[in-house]
């Protein structure tokens, strides 16, 4: 039998997958779809929310985590808001753009201006 950590890992995981398979579509429908509407973007909201409550919420230690989880709590928010849907379409994006940009940071690191490195050479 699994543990409870084991089990635990899976849960979290599980709902990770769920907050960003969320994201992606809603994001990828703002940012392909030429004419959006409140009604459109209130029905995607609703399918990908039905995906989502199939998962159990978990808690998230990582900060990254914790940001999608709160830009999605957002995204959830704005479907009954009376905001105009480009202002919505504009605040998601820059909102993803950043989360994805943060995620990034931590992966490509240049060394463009360090010489040192290469000082055990001479």
């Amino acid at each position: 039998m699994a543990s409870q950590k084991a089990i635990n890992n899976s849960l979290r995981l599980r709902y990770i997958r769920a907050l960003e398979r969320f994201h992606k579509s809603v994001v990828s429908y703002l940012s392909s779809t030429s004419d959006i509407t409140k009604e459109g973007y209130e029905k995607k909201v609703n399918n990908s929310l039905k995906l989502l409550q199939r998962v159990e919420e978990t808690a998230l230690y990582k900060g990254d985590f914790q940001d999608l989880e709160k830009l999605i709590k957002k995204i959830i928010n704005y479907k009954n808001s009376d905001k105009n849907i480009d202002d919505i379409k504009e605040e998601i994006l820059y909102e993803s753009n950043q989360l994805d940009k943060t995620k990034n940071a931590r992966h490509y690191k240049k060394d463009k201006h360090s010489h040192s490195k290469f000082n055990d050479w001479e």
